[in-house]
């Protein structure tokens, strides 16, 4: 059956009802759809018979689906042995990073903890093998549940026929362009990877090279801003290597947590100035160049070097807003860095006389009046006197209703309130095991759950043995649920665990299903005790810690938890 003759209401394998076409180009189209029997919305793409990589689209998919990260759109199935090859995939539905910056650059906090989000995702997926390859503004998505969505992992780059000799450095490069994006909300790709604006090139020797994100957007600091230019090639220092590198250096930058819903946090957009010419070109091109290899000269359009975009033809997702129309490669508004010298003064500007002449003149020739400033002087003493004796007055305690005489004068006067004390706090009782599909459940869970709450770090709560990290691909967490009876403020939540290695996961809300929860953070278990701040703090009356992946042994292991927050 051709991709031409597929209409809306046709089902795929006896379920998935196409609803609407969201994309048609390419050889290939993006349905939203119904799988009937999960009664969920979908996303499938559909091939034309003469689509040449059906074969290879499919396979791609099929590996796709066994990756684990929450944070990568999950594929539910793919076929290419009846008359309709297709791909199934999660519906993702939240604002794409290009359409947060339609409106402005993201606050530079809020870029670094997107991409860092971003970067451990793809990440995961090089760890398996698998890399993404054409990354755009258009593939990540902040969800309406509060979480970061990568779109089309392994299977755009087999759409759009793109490959990479080093998919590490390729997949760097391209997270490097987004939060370049981010920072400034001007791409530094090719015209095809995003409808935002081009970034400015600077003109040296010929060849066209990327201003740093300093450059065209002010208040981004000196250590982000270096990160950008290492992973896009500006300047001498070393280039990162893969998007775990990224991660590694996201993680030392100062990063503003993410709100619950889609929608960040802006800066101002740039204000009308265009970039201050480099007092020397970086001698390393940047990323805007021609599928040779060679730099794109100043002013010549950027093209991608496929013809259609994947990101295009796959947004897995319900746009939140309508996007603008691509913008032509006009010169971008000049920016002035907040860090260039001061413009000269204008040959009409006043200057201030010296206070300390007595004759001579002032800004313009005029000359002063030689009593002018002895009468300043005079005033100003006669006020230096007022202030002292009313010092010495209120010190001696004169004119006070105290009758102490602790000199306080202004009795609506009242001390900073001292901030809420962190304490621990009690855990009401133990809600259940957790694990993120009840189908295959994990009958080890289910005991000595109480062990984690006995003031002991020795607990005995374990899950079973795997055959991998990913809990052979049966579950995506397995933890322990908190009941703190109520809705508390939680700053910090302390973790015993014996094993090392893995991923140890908090989530913080007043719902007991783990994707209802929040993130407050993430870090391996170290075979002793670690701490997970909420910074802020966070609201909720259930606390999830669990493992997302596994330590070395392929088995999950808990000691003692203890909650902290601000007193009641």
């Amino acid at each position: 059956m051709s991709t031409s003759v597929i209409e809306p209401g046709t089902r795929l394998a006896g379920r998935y009802r196409l609803e609407k076409r969201i994309s048609d180009s390419g050889g290939s189209s993006l349905w939203k759809a119904i799988d009937e029997i999960l009664a969920r919305a979908v996303a499938v793409r559909t091939f034309d018979p003469e689509f040449p990589r059906i074969t290879e689209v499919v396979t791609s998919a099929r590996a796709a689906s066994r990756l684990t990260d929450p944070r990568l759109t999950q594929v539910f199935d793919a076929d290419d042995s009846g008359e309709s090859a297709y791909v199934v995939s999660e519906w993702v539905v939240g604002e794409t990073l290009e359409g947060m910056l339609a409106k402005a650059p993201l606050e530079p906090g809020r870029a670094a903890t997107l991409l860092y989000e971003a970067s451990e995702a793809i990440a995961a997926a090089h760890a398996a093998g698998l890399a993404h390859l054409c990354l755009a503004p258009r593939d990540l998505v902040w969800t309406t549940g509060g979480t970061v969505k990568i779109l089309g992992i392994a299977t755009d780059a087999v759409l759009g026929d793109k490959y990479a000799d080093d998919p590490a450095g390729e997949d760097v490069r391209g997270l490097g362009r987004m939060l370049y994006a981010a920072l400034t909300a001007h791409w530094p790709g090719d015209d095809g990877g995003s409808d935002l604006p081009a970034a400015p090139l600077a003109d040296g020797e010929g060849e066209g090279v990327l201003y740093a994100p300093r450059q065209v957007q002010a208040g981004i600091s000196h250590a982000i801003d270096a990160i950008v230019c290492r992973c896009l090639g500006i300047g001498r220092a070393e280039p990162l290597a893969s998007p775990a590198d990224l991660a590694k250096a996201l993680r030392g930058v100062p990063r503003t947590p993410l709100p619950l819903f889609a929608g960040l946090g802006h800066t101002q957009p740039p204000s009308p100035a265009s970039p201050p010419p480099p007092a020397s070109p970086p001698s390393r091109p940047g990323p805007a160049q021609r599928p040779s290899g060679r730099p794109a000269p100043h002013g010549t359009p950027r093209r991608r070097s496929r013809a259609s975009t994947p990101g295009s033809t796959q947004p897995h997702h319900a746009p939140a807003s309508e996007q603008p129309a691509a913008a032509s490669h006009v010169p971008p508004p000049r920016v002035r860095n907040r860090h260039d010298a001061p413009p000269p003064p204008s040959s009409t500007s006043t200057r201030t006389a010296p206070a300390h002449g007595h004759g001579g003149h002032g800004a313009h020739g005029a000359p002063r009046r030689p009593g002018g400033n002895r009468a300043l002087l005079g005033v100003a003493a006669a006020a230096l006197t007022v202030i002292v004796g009313l010092g010495a007055w209120a010190l001696s305690g004169g004119g006070g209703d105290d009758p102490k005489g602790n000199g306080v004068t202004d009795k609506g006067q009242t001390s900073t309130p001292p901030k809420p004390q962190t304490v621990k706090l009690d855990v009401a009782n133990i809600a259940e095991a957790q694990q993120s599909r009840p189908d295959h459940p994990d009958t080890a869970i289910g005991k000595n759950l109480q062990s984690v709450i006995d003031g002991s770090p020795g607990g005995k709560w374990e899950t079973q043995s795997y055959r991998d990290a990913h809990f052979g691909n049966y579950s995506k967490g397995l933890g322990v649920l908190l009941d703190m009876g109520r809705p508390v403020k939680i700053a910090n939540v302390k973790v015993h665990s014996p094993e090392t290695g893995g991923m140890l996961q908090v989530k913080v809300g007043n719902s007991q299903t783990p994707s209802a929860l929040t993130e407050i953070g993430q870090q391996p278990a170290n075979g002793g005790e670690l701490t997970v701040v909420a910074n802020p703090q966070a609201t909720g009356q259930y606390v999830l810690v669990w493992f997302t992946r596994l330590p070395s042994s392929y088995k999950g292991k808990l000691g003692e938890i203890t909650v902290y927050g601000a007193a009641g």
